[in-house]
């Protein structure tokens, strides 16, 4: 049986309830855009190996095992959150398949190299840091939002560090930041190759951005058609409903 601290919960992660994650409302949630990250990703099948950074409570480990075998690894900085990844690994019986490390992101070569992920996929903070007096009152989501141990930029050179030379890296993030995220893949010599706009309903603005691009890549986009997650009457639409319930 499965530990729990605190105010954890033990929640199904999948609609057909065949596999379950370790929450915290005062620590660690996951939320759509894991969901959709997962989704999105360009992953390879059968062998290879995938490296998730900023991995939360391994929510996107997790999803990615329900369509490949290859080896999948997360790192996460937060030790409480860690815990919670680790546990969730556990009580699903994927050992054998996802490991999950506790550390900086900027600080992980010694442990995880240099070029040797096919795939890596990436939630991070949205939020440029705030100031001492704009922080949230909860440290951890504090962390988990805003810029306070990695910037964008941290992030990126990041992926680009671990990513084999044509392999590809995926990340979400806000409409807001795309400018920066173009500009920094290029920088990192990461080609932007797809890009796909999420809307929460049709005459709405987007909310989230899903952004890929491959190392040493050559010029050349796609726009994605958009994805829209409600209908005019709040119910999810055929897209959305198939992305998160399968």
């Amino acid at each position: 049986m499965v530990k729990l601290y605190d105010d954890e919960r033990l929640d199904y992660l999948l609609a057909d309830e065949s596999m379950k994650i370790i929450q915290s409302p005062s620590s660690f949630a996951f939320s759509l855009d894991a969901v959709l990250l997962s989704h999105f990703a360009h992953i390879p099948i059968k062998r290879g190996s995938i490296l998730d950074l900023c991995t939360g409570n391994a929510v996107v480990p997790l999803l990615l095992s329900r369509r490949t075998q290859a080896k999948i690894t997360g790192v996460e900085i937060q030790e409480r959150i860690f815990s919670m990844a680790e546990r969730s690994i556990e009580v699903n019986e994927l050992e054998d398949q996802i490991s999950v490390l506790l550390g900086d992101l900027k600080e992980m070569q010694p442990v995880l190299g240099h070029s040797t992920f096919d795939v890596v996929t990436c939630n991070p903070p949205y939020f440029r840091s705030p100031k001492s007096t704009e922080h949230n009152d909860n440290d951890y989501l504090t962390i988990a939002r805003h810029e306070v141990y990695c910037t964008l930029e941290d992030v990126v050179k990041a992926c680009k560090l671990h990513v084999r030379p044509g392999g590809k890296v995926a990340m979400v993030h806000r409409p807001g930041r795309l400018v920066d995220i173009i500009d920094l893949f290029r920088k990192y010599k990461l080609e932007p190759k797809r890009i796909q706009f999420v809307y929460p309903k049709r005459g709405k603005e987007a909310n989230m951005l899903l952004f890929e691009g491959i190392r040493d890549g050559k010029p050349d986009i796609k726009i994605l058609p958009p994805l829209y997650i409600y209908n005019d009457d709040g119910t999810y639409t055929e897209e959305a409903r198939s992305i998160i319930y399968g």
